[in-house]
């Protein structure tokens, strides 16, 4: 059985939070509670939360929170500016109209947990996220959120649940096998995912993200595809030495960014991983192989650090279904449980 490192108490928290789940940060407002779907509502009995709800109170539990102000998840991160220019095979893979054009876009990266002041090396801040928004030239946007994770521990909301609870049992002084325990040896997935090695980066600009759900992509043909978002930086994957990350500062990934930005554009790949025949679309949690297509889609630059940056995090939202034409949902129940949870988490933080 996996050991129980990753689920250390991250500081500052009450509870106990993997190395893992990366997920549910992003929001609507109050409103939007009102249209949680009726599939995720009828899951829960009239005396329980709906599931939306019951996620982000999750994620609050290990994470000490709810912390005024802050996301239930990925608490911690830095907003920054630029431009994605596409590939010139961008087009002919999806109508998408910023695949046909220069657009500016506003990309988060942060920590995950949601803890504002967890130390960016702790194994609990990984994986870490990235959030692209493009700014479209009709005045509308669309999103990408991803993970530096191929991947993700489990392929329904209700199975997210179950490990966030099965964690926060998962304390110091349980019996043996706890009930995380419990859960990773009947997921093997999840026992996968918690065990996979995931060293602190060098920087956030040195950090592959991938997008776990995947979409339909069509072009002016009317030709489609289903694919999956990888983010690969132009520096290449650089990590910490281990000498290194135990004398990292605490906000060395948020402090050096800017630094990196002031010196010259960071800049990242943006590919489309392409599924054959026979692979599977609506789990999370199904990794396609390597040697799959890869399609260039364009390239993100980045050129400048946000100055206000707690006034514009705390009122930003992005949100995976934030399409545009020529790219369509999949029927994922991970993508689709995401804006529900997210509107709990933004008007939490906005004081709703």
């Amino acid at each position: 059985m996996h050991s129980a490192r990753p689920f250390r108490a991250a500081p500052g928290s009450r509870g106990v939070f993997p190395a893992a789940p990366a997920v549910l940060a992003l929001a609507l407002n109050a409103i939007a509670l009102a249209a949680i779907p009726a599939a995720f509502a009828a899951d829960a009995p009239a005396d329980q939360k709906p599931l939306p709800v019951a996620l982000v109170n999750a994620l609050n539990t290990l994470a000490g929170g709810p912390h005024a102000g802050f996301r239930a998840n990925h608490a911690k991160g830095i907003l920054v500016t630029g431009t994605f220019t596409p590939a010139k095979t961008a087009p002919s893979f999806s109508s998408a109209p910023h695949f046909a054009k220069t657009v500016p876009v506003l990309v988060r990266f942060s920590d995950t947990t949601g803890v504002p002041n967890i130390p960016d090396a702790s194994p609990d801040a990984s994986p870490h996220g990235m959030a692209i928004r493009f700014k479209l030239p009709d005045g509308g946007s669309t999103d990408i959120v991803s993970i530096s994770t191929n991947g993700f521990p489990v392929g329904t909301p209700q199975d997210f649940l179950a490990l966030l609870t099965a964690i926060s049992k998962s304390g110091p002084g349980v019996p043996k096998p706890t009930p995380v325990e419990q859960f990773l040896g009947t997921h093997p997935a999840a026992l996968k995912f918690v065990s996979t090695p995931k060293p602190p980066p060098q920087s956030f600009g040195s950090l592959a993200f991938y997008g776990v759900n995947a979409f339909k992509f069509t072009n002016a043909k009317g030709v489609s595809h289903f694919a999956r978002y990888q983010v690969l930086p132009v520096a290449g994957e650089h990590a910490l030495a281990a000498a290194e990350t135990t004398k990292a500062d605490p906000n060395y990934l948020i402090d050096e960014l800017p630094k990196r930005i002031a010196a010259g554009p960071v800049k990242f790949r943006l590919v489309a991983q392409v599924s054959k025949e026979g692979d599977v679309t609506n789990d999370a949690t199904a990794v396609w192989p390597p040697d799959r297509e890869i399609v260039e889609l364009g390239v993100i630059s980045l050129t400048a650090t946000e100055k206000e940056q707690a006034k514009e995090q705390k009122a930003l939202l992005y949100n995976p279904l934030s399409l545009t034409p020529g790219i369509e949902a999949s029927a994922d129940p991970i993508l689709a449980a995401r804006p529900p949870a997210y509107a709990v988490s933004f008007a939490q933080r906005a004081g709703q």
